[in-house]
């Protein structure tokens, strides 16, 4: 128990966080803005795994490859991850990292939309591997964000201060949710073999019967099987089919729903049980918003 705990490091503060990295005390207690190669501390002084109790958005130089489910893919160098409080992560790899990293404890949204919306963006929830790599012109864009928040933060302090960096750190995350979508949609050579294997994932785990021992698919399962995180899964399926995963899943039990209603005589607690649900009246009503008829319905409509 106690080698694990050295082995794990949680950051409550910013001033502790900069304190740790030989960083000059912060120019406001819930935000910073710091340049990468001005942090001190080599990654060997530091244990395997840390925890934040604040936001933190990483642009860093060298990224390298990015793996998507079995492959790997170059993106070039440069990309951005973002974590949310209480994510575990590693320790940086190199301790000459460059790039930039913005700190935003949540008491620092407090009694703006923002506090509320910014649990919206799933690539909070995105594992390292699936960072968000820019374009030149994408890069030009975030780092004129950086530079209005980092002057923002290293010029006097007034009432106005903390509207102007909520609003540039809304509009941050408003253009990483436009990058994304387009990262979705330019690496279809990554993307199209993933959608293949979430098809044929599915496919197997309904016709092989995996429902009557495990259940309804997850969608933390598919992610899992699939080597990626359950909101980068989802974003993806969005960004190119227009669906997310839980989305698919329920067109699919839909589908198998209407091929043992039309070519058996199982009643609709028996379909219910074969397709996963623990029960029946949960899977009628999935059916029927979907289909706007009951089981029932479909199956003398269908006869």
């Amino acid at each position: 128990m106690r080698k694990d705990e050295n082995r794990l490091y949680k950051f409550r503060s910013l001033s502790e966080f900069h304190q740790k990295f030989g960083l000059p005390k912060p120019e406001h207690p819930l935000v910073s803005f710091i340049r990468m190669e001005e942090m001190e501390m080599p990654p060997e002084a530091l244990p395997d795994h840390l925890v934040l109790d604040f936001y933190k958005i990483a642009y860093k130089d060298t990224v390298g490859k990015a793996k998507y489910g079995q492959s790997y893919y170059d993106f070039g160098e440069g990309g951005m991850v973002f974590t949310a409080p209480g994510q575990l992560f590693e320790k940086p790899k190199n301790s000459k990292t460059k790039g930039f990293l913005l700190l935003v404890h949540p008491d620092f949204l407090l009694s703006y939309s923002l506090a509320k919306k910014i649990k919206q963006f799933g690539f909070f929830s995105y594992d390292t591997h699936e960072a968000l790599h820019l374009s030149e012109k994408e890069k030009e864009t975030i780092f004129s964000v950086f530079k209005i928040l980092d002057e923002e933060l290293n010029s006097r302090i007034d009432d106005f201060s903390q509207d102007v960096i909520i609003s540039q750190l809304e509009l941050l995350l408003n253009y990483s949710s436009r990058f994304y979508k387009r990262q979705f949609l330019t690496h279809k050579a990554v993307s199209g073999p993933l959608i293949q294997q979430f098809d044929d994932l599915l496919t197997a785990y309904f016709s092989q019967e995996e429902t009557l021992r495990k259940g309804i698919p997850s969608v933390q399962y598919l992610a899992e099987q699939l080597h990626v995180s359950a909101s980068y899964l989802s974003d993806m399926l969005r960004s190119l089919t227009g669906l997310n995963t839980q989305q698919h899943i329920h067109s699919r039990i839909i589908e198998q729903a209407k091929g043992i209603l039309s070519t058996s005589d199982l009643s609709v607690a028996e379909v219910a049980y074969q397709l996963g649900f623990e029960h029946p009246q949960s899977f009628s009503r999935l059916f029927k918003s979907k289909t706007h008829l009951t089981p029932l319905e479909f199956r003398q409509s269908f006869n």
